[in-house]
């Protein structure tokens, strides 16, 4: 069996993220500061050695990883399944306009509750596509004892993908803070007792990265 260290990490800051905008599936570029948070990050990650590289589609995503990429000659592989969650007709809308307009849902929201909004994708449905994007990154190293596999995506994403290896209810998913930009998460397998087990993980580390938030 491969032993895993994994790293899911948020990507740097977009100008949408400055400005407190819901960003979901559509697709700002890196703001400066984020170019120069993702090249920080990627000394750090770089020291790793990862095995595999793989990101969201999403370009704010793609420029996080190619600062990686230029450091490690890995290419970056791309998984539309680590998007961020689609918001629905809460994308591109500031957090002070739904405070405004919307008002009831968005301190929902702020609550940790899951507010109704039309056109947001279900978060169980976050959690299967992100999980299922991390274990079929996880088989493309399955050839080897041990590998370090780096994947970039987006906050949201990341917390309910986290959550479903885990195997974290709702309830639990909701008390942990989202990462900041251009921070990780680390996991590492844990051996499991026979080979229709299910995977496991332990959560190693929270929230690391070179700058400071």
């Amino acid at each position: 069996m491969t032993s895993v260290r994994l790293i899911l990490w948020r990507h740097g800051l977009t100008g949408w993220n400055a400005e407190s905008r819901f960003q979901g599936q559509l697709d700002p570029p890196l703001s400066e500061t984020g170019v120069a948070e993702a090249e920080k990050a990627a000394e750090l990650l770089a020291a790793m050695s990862p095995s595999l590289l793989v990101s969201s589609d999403l370009q704010r995503a793609q420029q996080t990883a190619a600062a990686l990429a230029e450091r490690t000659g890995l290419a970056v592989h791309t998984d539309e399944r680590l998007r961020e969650r689609h918001w629905g007709d809460w994308q591109g809308k500031t957090h002070a306009e739904l405070a405004e307009h919307d008002s009831e849902a968005f301190a929902m929201w702020q609550a940790g509750r899951q507010p109704t909004v039309n056109g947001r994708e279900d978060p169980d449905a976050v959690r299967t596509r992100v999980a299922a994007a991390i274990r079929s990154a996880v088989t493309r190293v399955s050839d080897v004892t041990e590998a370090t596999v780096i994947l970039v995506s987006h906050g949201g994403a990341i917390r309910y993908g986290l959550a479903e290896l885990l195997r974290w209810p709702e309830e639990l998913a909701r008390t942990v803070s989202g990462l900041h930009n251009c921070h990780w998460a680390q996991l590492r397998t844990r051996p499991v007792v026979s080979s229709d087990a299910p995977d496991e993980w332990v959560l190693s580390a929270y929230n690391v990265g070179a700058a400071t938030p």
